[in-house]
């Protein structure tokens, strides 16, 4: 067996456990806080919750709310400089991807310099980050746990993938109450980023026995517990959640993803879409470019999704892609690529961008602009 590595942050876990965000950071020495998150959890109620936390154990804080559903560069750049003037030396963030995603992009200009097109690619972040301390509002995005920030690059309509080791949070507090007050259509879109993110892990290139584990529970509890969260948003079901997405986090921390996601981050570097509303359309046809390489673990994901095998290894694994369809399908959300992009022609520009994206090195299949173009075209 080949040596692996498995990174992932202290975890606290469980209803309640954001009470415990200011002695957390007062345990990483910090004296003033930078807090990133965004209107959505404003409104929620919940950043007004953490300035309360942090007043109650005398910690200095100052709040940073510029930020977009893809973090753009220029936000990281002004975080950076907003941080290093108000002396902060903790970062903090509270929200989905975006906020914690802009919070490692904010930390890592602070600390090592230059712009975040420096760090763009594996493993280029020479000095440590600041300490940092995140509080996920979705069970899905995994930036609390994992190795990659994803920032646009304005200029060149380029969603970059940053992955360092130093990226990992020192802590990450998951408190299920925070999914209380999102809507249905987050809930959604998150538990299924989550899925991609479990299914790419599970058959990535370098997977291993501890990431296997992980998003195979991940994908298991999505499926089960996704229909009950929707229906009565119980504390269980929303419990559940949170849980897959800690799992999946740490799968696709460690053994990273595939093309699903190198198409999704060209796809919303290019045009903006939400992150979590391309997987629905994409995930089902990359799963069927990569099963011939793949046939046994894609029927292990087919086993959870149809609850027992259907002969053959390569008919359980078609079959599990059809059920997964009908199960998108049945949430009633987008599921052709037409849904979300106006023009077609834009397609095989993406494409182009697409074969630059550091996920597609773990992709068990190689694929070409003109494999990727197909799949578009089968998506639309």
């Amino acid at each position: 067996m080949e040596v692996r590595k498995f990174s992932i942050p202290e975890i606290l876990f469980g209803r309640g456990s954001l009470n415990y965000a200011a002695l957390c950071a007062n345990r990483m020495g910090a004296e003033k806080v930078f807090l990133v998150s965004d209107e959505g959890l404003e409104k929620a109620g919940w950043v007004e919750r953490v300035f309360s936390i942090l007043k109650e154990e005398h910690l200095a804080w100052h709040y940073y709310s510029a930020v977009n559903s893809n973090p753009r560069d220029y936000q990281v750049s002004e975080g950076a400089e907003r941080y290093r003037q108000e002396g902060c030396d903790v970062v903090m963030a509270i929200g989905g991807g975006s906020p914690m995603d802009a919070a490692k992009g904010i930390a890592m200009v602070a600390s090592n310099g230059g712009r975040v097109q420096d760090y763009e690619g594996a493993n280029r972040i020479q000095r440590p980050l600041p300490p940092m301390v995140f509080m996920p509002s979705t069970a899905g995005s995994g930036a609390d746990i994992s190795q990659f920030a994803i920032i646009t690059d304005m200029q060149r309509q380029v969603k970059m993938s940053i992955i360092s080791r130093t990226l990992v949070p020192n802590i990450s507090i998951t408190d299920p109450q925070l999914l209380t007050t999102k809507p249905n259509d987050l809930i959604i879109s998150s538990a299924i980023d989550a899925l991609s993110h479990a299914v790419e892990a599970y058959i990535s290139t370098i997977a291993s026995t501890l990431t296997d584990i992980q998003a195979l529970k991940a994908i298991d509890l999505i499926l089960n517990y996704l229909p009950i969260a929707l229906q009565d948003r119980s504390m269980e079901a929303l419990e559940k959640l949170s849980s897959a997405g800690t799992f999946a986090g740490m799968a696709f921390s460690n053994a990273s993803l595939g093309l699903d996601h190198a198409l999704a981050h060209s796809l919303g570097g290019k045009l903006d879409v939400a992150h979590g509303l391309i997987h629905p359309v994409l995930l089902p046809p990359v799963m069927r470019f990569n099963l011939p390489t793949c046939v046994d673990k894609m029927a292990a994901i087919g086993e959870i999704i149809l609850g027992g095998r259907r002969g053959s290894a390569e008919a359980t694994a078609q079959a599990g892609i059809e059920r997964l369809e009908e199960f998108f399908s049945n949430l009633n959300i987008a599921t052709r690529l037409r849904d979300i992009v106006d023009d077609p022609d834009v397609l095989p520009q993406i494409c182009e961008m697409a074969v630059y994206d550091t996920c597609l090195v773990t992709n068990p299949r190689e694929a070409t602009v003109e494999d990727m173009i197909d799949i578009c075209k089968v998506s639309w």
